[in-house]
């Protein structure tokens, strides 16, 4: 159905569009009655100012636009994405501002929808996720002019003012609580590599491998699926020499691991070590309840808007901030390795 325009309210009403223009935008020179029936009649025809003219006036859009280059199957069973767009949303609606989603195929579609939405106003500001190790879409953001918020770091975003945790660290955290278990051989089923926090988790695991003077510690990575996930664990569990304990890089691909384990006749925890770097319901109630690093990401995605909002408010701020490192909450899935392990 084609859009309704000021041209086609003035035919109804049976005035000017001069005269429709006055009474949408509350401006003196039209009769009350008159302003009224036109407000009736373009709420009748679903009538809505168009973004770019809108603009053009000053006024903002009152919307953040958030493009992502993920399978859509894939992100519908993350748990981290659906707490993440909540706390966004709960941020960005305290001001009554909208989010604006959309999910494409590549990151030249990404770049392409932020080059048209900047363009026509139809957003605010743009929130940018899984930054990469040579992002292309930091220039794209830059030229647009739009104010841009990335979630991921530190650096290397560009003038983009940025939301991050430390990803390093918490995997720190995990491979030394792993090595003072006992355990020698440690395997990381990771995500997509092209990642940067993919990347700084597989450099903390390598650079850690070296000071305990592990005698395995090797990374697999995959595209964060169920079904990659479960594959790469297969793998490694077929090995002459398996690892005595993984860390997933989310909570869908360690419940996967958890499934082959028993599928292998692998012992959780007696056998292998298991440890999700997200932490959700899917680890607190399977069974065994698996090891995780834990964060409240509803709150992270509300600090994320309440930086994209003030960044709105005020062109040309750049915020970098730094948000709690994910901190490991120990259940049922980890133990020292077995006697047998060890030989």
């Amino acid at each position: 159905m084609r859009r309704p325009t000021i041209t086609d309210i003035a035919q109804r009403v049976g005035v000017s569009k001069g005269a429709v223009s006055f009474a949408l935008n509350g401006r003196p020179g039209v009769g009350e009655a008159t302003r009224a029936r036109i407000l009736q009649v373009a709420k009748e025809m679903n009538w809505r100012p168009h973004s770019a003219a809108r603009a053009l006036g000053g006024a903002r859009a009152e919307a953040v636009g958030l493009v992502i280059a993920r399978p859509a199957s894939t992100l519908g069973v993350e748990p981290f994405f659906a707490q993440l767009l909540s706390g966004l949303q709960a941020g960005l609606s305290a001001q009554s501002v909208a989010l604006h989603l959309l999910i494409v195929e590549d990151v030249e579609a990404e770049m392409e929808v932020y080059r048209e939405w900047a363009s026509a106003h139809r957003v605010d500001g743009f929130v940018m996720v899984d930054l990469k190790v040579r992002d292309p879409r930091i220039e794209v953001l830059e030229e647009a002019g739009t104010p841009a918020v990335v979630l991921g770091g530190p650096g290397r975003h560009g003038s983009l003012s940025s939301v991050w945790a430390d990803d390093r660290g918490a995997m720190l955290s995990v491979v030394d609580y792993l090595a003072a278990l006992g355990h020698r051989r440690i395997a990381h089923v990771a995500g997509l590599p092209a990642f940067r926090h993919t990347q700084r988790r597989m450099r903390a695991l390598h650079d850690r491998a070296g000071r305990l003077d592990l005698e395995e510690a090797v990374s697999v990575p995959t595209d964060f699926s169920d079904s990659e996930g479960a594959a790469a664990t297969r793998a490694l569990l077929s090995r002459p020499r398996r690892p005595t304990a993984i860390v997933y890089d989310s909570d869908v691909m360690a419940l996967a691991g958890l499934g082959v384990a028993g599928e292998m006749g692998v012992k959780v925890p007696d056998e292998l070590s298991i440890v999700a770097f997200d932490d959700s319901v899917l680890t607190r109630i399977a069974h065994p309840a698996i090891s995780a690093l834990s964060r409240d990401t509803f709150a992270f995605g509300k600090q994320l808007a309440e930086v994209m909002l003030e960044i709105i408010a005020e062109p040309g701020l750049r915020r970098d901030v730094k948000t709690a490192t994910p901190r490991l909450v120990v259940r049922e899935s980890t133990a020292p390795p077995g006697a047998w392990q060890e030989n």
